[in-house]
Parts: C-alpha cells; sequence; structure tokens
C-alpha cells in the first residue's frame, strides 16, 4: 500500500537527530522525503560502526526512506537550485536557527510567496519570538534546562542525563505530527503555514504533565513533583533469580495484587485503601512491596501476576530487548538489502493504518545518490547538474 503521506514531497534540510527522526516517519508513512545534504553530509554519517566511510550506523539507523541531494548551499547556483525544488514541493523542515535560515534565503517569508501551500516545520532549541532564539542547544543541554536531568537524579542527587537522546527524539515525533496537522489543515484552507517546535518549550511540558502538582492550581509553592515518581522506591523489583516490573493503579488491581501476594487485608488498610492514601503512604508500600517480591523468582511472580491481572513485566537489556519474542513474533525487526552495507536490519515505524498502510522500506541514500536523478526532474541539463554540485 502506498501509505498515508503518498504524493507528498518533503525537502529535507536536518541534520543530527531530532529532524532526521521526524523526516523518517514522514518517508516511513509514504512521503517523498528528499534530503538536502552539505557537501560533507550529515554529521551523523560519522557516528557509530560502519562498513564504509559515511555510512555509520546512527545514520543508517535514521534515515531510511530517503533520497540524498548534495548542495553547497553558499553557493549562488545551488540555492537557486533548491529554491526550484522547494517550488514544487509540499513540505520543508529544517532545525537551524533563525539567523541561519535567513542568511540562506530560506525563511519562511523567503519561500511562502512562491509557494503558498508549503507546510514550513522547522525546530529549535528555544521560542522563535524569545530571548534565546539564536542560542544552540542539543539534548543535553535541553535535558538540564527542562527539568529531566534533575528528576533523573541519582542515589547521590547529583543531575544525570537519560542515557540517549530522548529530547531529541520525543520533539523529532511532535515535529512529525505537526507536520501532519498542518497538511490536514492545508486540505481544508488550501494554504500552507508555518510550524515550529520549540525543545525547551516541549520537554518542559512534557515533564510537568506529572511534576506540575500544586503547581496546577497557581500555588507551587506547596509542593512540585508526583510523589510516585519521585520515591526512590520506584524501581523494578529483585526476586530471587533477577528482577520483576509491575504496578497496580486502580483499587481493584492493588486488591487482585494484594491477594496475590498472600496479604488481602492489606486493601482495608487505612494507609493503602485508596489512591489518595496510597499516594501519601508510597514510600511504605512500595518498601513492603518490595520485600514480599524478593521471596520468588521472577517467573512464578509472572505466572501469579497474569493469574490475577496485575501489569506485569520482564527487564530487558539491550540484548534481550533485539531478541524479545514479542518483538520477533511482530516482526518488529525488517532485514533491508542496502546496495552498498550489505543486510541491514532496520524497525519501521510501528503505527498501523488500516486503510493505508505504507510498506516502504528503502535503504538509507550515499551522500549526493540522487543528484542526478532530482537535477534533471527540475530541468536542469547535464553539463548544469555538473556546475551546480561539482566542488
Amino acid at each position: 500500500m502506498a501509505g498515508p503521506l503518498a504524493g507528498v514531497r518533503v525537502v529535507d534540510l536536518t541534520i543530527a537527530v531530532l529532524g532526521p527522526v521526524a523526516t523518517q516517519i514522514l518517508g516511513d508513512l509514504g512521503a517523498e522525503v528528499i534530503k538536502v545534504e552539505a557537501p560533507e553530509g550529515d554529521p551523523m554519517r560519522q557516528i557509530g560502526p560502519m562498513k564504509n566511510p559515511g555510512m555509520a550506523a546512527y545514520f543508517l539507523n535514521i534515515n531510511r526512506n530517503k533520497k540524498s541531494l548534495a548542495l553547497d548551499l553558499k553557493r549562488p547556483a545551488a540555492r537557486a537550485a533548491l529554491l526550484r525544488l522547494v517550488a514544487g514541493a509540499d513540505v520543508l523542515v529544517h532545525n537551524m536557527r533563525p539567523q541561519a535560515a535567513a542568511r540562506l534565503g530560506i525563511a519562511y517569508a523567503d519561500l511562502a510567496a512562491a509557494n503558498p501551500r508549503l507546510v514550513y516545520a522547522w525546530a529549535s532549541g528555544y521560542r522563535p519570538d524569545g530571548p534565546n532564539r539564536e542560542r544552540a542547544a542539543f539534548d543535553d543541554v535541553i535535558q538540564g534546562e527542562s527539568g529531566f536531568a534533575m528528576l533523573n537524579a541519582g542515589a547521590d542527587g547529583a543531575p544525570r542525563y537519560a542515557p540517549m537522546v530522548i529530547g531529541d527524539k520525543i520533539c523529532g515525533y511532535v515535529l512529525a505530527g505537526m507536520v501532519g496537522m498542518a497538511l490536514y489543515a492545508r486540505e481544508r484552507t488550501g494554504r500552507g503555514q508555518e510550524v515550529h517546535v520549540p525543545m525547551l518549550d516541549v520537554m518542559a511540558a512534557f515533564n510537568l504533565v506529572d511534576h506540575l502538582w500544586h503547581g496546577v492550581f497557581g500555588e507551587p509553592e506547596k509542593g512540585l513533583g508526583y510523589p510516585r515518581m519521585l520515591t526512590p522506591h520506584r524501581r523494578p523489583y529483585a526476586t530471587t533469580d533477577g528482577h520483576i516490573c509491575l504496578l497496580a493503579t486502580t483499587d481493584r488491581q492493588w486488591r487482585n495484587l494484594f491477594a496475590a501476594l498472600g496479604a488481602p487485608e492489606l486493601a482495608d488498610d487505612p494507609r493503602f485503601d485508596t489512591i489518595e492514601h496510597r499516594t501519601a503512604n508510597i514510600d511504605a508500600l512500595y518498601q513492603w512491596l518490595a520485600g514480599q517480591i524478593r521471596t520468588r523468582s521472577t517467573a512464578e511472580w509472572r505466572a501469579r501476576l497474569d493469574a490475577a491481572d496485575v501489569p506485569n513485566g520482564g527487564v530487558n537489556d539491550l540484548a534481550g530487548l533485539v531478541a524479545d519474542p514479542y518483538l520477533r513474533d511482530a516482526g518488529f525487526f525488517r532485514p533491508l538489502d542496502h546496495p552498498s552495507e550489505g543486510r541491514l536490519v532496520t524497525m519501521p515505524f510501528p503505527v498501523a493504518f488500516s486503510a493505508s498502510r505504507s510498506e516502504r522500506n528503502e535503504p538509507p541514500p550515499r551522500l549526493g545518490e540522487h543528484n542526478r536523478a532530482i537535477l534533471s526532474a527540475l530541468g536542469y541539463s547535464a553539463a548544469e547538474i555538473d556546475a551546480i554540485t561539482s566542488p
């Protein structure tokens, strides 16, 4: 099937992680994505194991279903080619700071007059109308400023980064979703628009869903943070042979859990009989729970908890995740033969559409692989293409 975004042309000027994650989702869902790269290529081409220069694992994992057009946008002819490409596009995506886009002549105001149907989507660290609009911001910076690093503090109280670029990936998913929203609005109005995703604002909102607490009522001095999320006792529970994750939330689930643990009377304990009381006494509750779980094996507890209809699961490390039978059975990992890199393992976007499912799984492009095909389709002659793309 063609996918819900079949027929949509996306000009992708992004690098690193946030933008390429967003545009890969668009490509996975059927859009034609043309990745415009500098002559040296996206820096992610150099990060991770590789079989050939410029084709590192990180790049391969976030740039499938795209074509590569290598242009030096500091050269007038190359910039003119980009503008010709954008004139016939549906979407442009970038993650530059505002001044950089303005210098290249690709700010929204520069492009909207020539292509009023263009959805112009971009992400940066901060709001474009705020004092930090030109500050550089990468994931580590945003993890700190958004409160995430402190929420993830270690036992010593020192802030810690998540072991992944969590802000980049979350904001990339948001950016892809907002492109879809803007395309839907265009179908109703006939006009495109500018869409901006500020990383700090998105991650602050993401974190405060749980933790605004008394701040919801304008009284942050009375306390911020959801106690159940912040207790040091919220962690996978040790069993006799490993660990298990479990979570009861409703009164019914807690009654079932207490019964499965051999202590049904705790369901009527005034400390634990309602959500409000359990939240107020979460440290004591989770400490008691940890002590009980420590008495049996993971398999025994999983069988008991499944029988009691209490949500539970194992704890995978990365190797376990890659070998997880659920993911294997679902076909989560798909083989992809690359013309230069051999057999790759890919993870297509795992969202199902019943009537417009996309089955695209095209290999990530080599740098400039599609120069001639793209530029000739724009009307350039072979000599002109050589002049535009030659060093």
